[in-house]
């Protein structure tokens, strides 16, 4: 199976679930030979505060492989461990603060314009109202941050951790609505992850129909199995192309887990998508 990627979207490679078999700095150049001119990466480092030289290195690896960085996480933690963001969890929150320098910065150097704040698990023992009011304070302080370079904050429904309270595109818009009432935050958007929504039960139609204009990003994966497109029942060629149809015009990030090599996994791209995007 083939899906055609409507005209006006461009696509871009998550090198932080795609590549793995290669090493974090290679990657870059790895989605270039495959084709791509825009990446984009969770966290890529192992703290929040990672040195100069490590930061340095990771721009170069970007830029000497002639791509954009079109997406970047805020510091989320320890994923592999279970953790889902930072922003939410009031013994951490300053480990969330003080990446967003190094974010903005590495930004900066390398034009991304979209950042993504994962929420954070709710904590045993903890008031689920105290983290949701840390939370809006921090999705507030980088909404700010984001906004002095022109960029978005984004907020994202996720799946497959039961901790994580944001499951629908209602559950992430309900937060934005509050930060943007309380510190009329002008910059924060939905990123919209047709795989978490679909395994979470959200109806995509809907969502597309009704919030289009709020969706910042979009990142797709069929489903079930969160492999590449075509492998699942997920109909994402219809789906895109409502939100393209509905005046999205931003990336659309490829966060799939290939069911081989990652070089090999892109069978499914039409030949009219392939030569929009070479």
């Amino acid at each position: 199976m083939t899906v055609s990627v409507p005209e006006g979207l461009r696509l871009d490679v998550n090198l932080s679930i795609l590549f793995t078999e290669l090493p974090l700095l290679d990657r870059p150049a790895a989605a270039k030979a495959a084709g791509f001119d825009a990446v984009e990466f969770w966290w890529p480092f192992e703290t929040s505060t990672p040195g100069d030289a490590e930061v340095t290195r990771f721009v170069r690896a970007i830029r000497d492989a002639g791509v954009r960085l079109a997406g970047l996480n805020f510091a989320a933690g320890d994923m592999p461990a279970g953790d889902r963001g930072l922003v939410s969890l009031p013994r951490r929150s300053g480990e969330f603060r003080e990446s967003l320098p190094i974010a903005i910065g590495i930004a900066q150097e390398l034009g991304c314009r979209a950042f993504n704040a994962l929420y954070g698990n709710r904590i045993d023992g903890t008031d689920p109202a105290e983290q949701d009011e840390i939370g809006a304070e921090n999705l507030a302080i980088a909404a700010r941050a984001a906004g002095d370079i022109g960029a978005v904050v984004l907020l994202e429904p996720v799946s497959g951790v039961a901790a994580y309270p944001l499951r629908t595109a209602a559950d992430a818009l309900a937060v934005l609505d509050r930060v943007q009432r309380e510190d009329h935050g002008w910059n924060l958007r939905l990123l919209a992850d047709l795989y978490h929504l679909t395994v979470n039960g959200d109806d995509l139609d809907a969502v597309i129909a009704t919030h289009t204009g709020r969706i910042g990003h979009v990142q797709i994966a069929d489903a079930p199995g969160r492999n590449e497109p075509g492998t699942g029942s997920v109909d994402l060629a219809g789906h895109l192309g409502k939100l393209a149809a509905n005046g999205y015009s931003g990336y659309v990030g490829l966060e799939y887990q290939p069911s081989g090599a990652s070089a090999d996994s892109f069978g499914w791209l039409s030949q009219t998508t392939k030569e929009l995007h070479d």
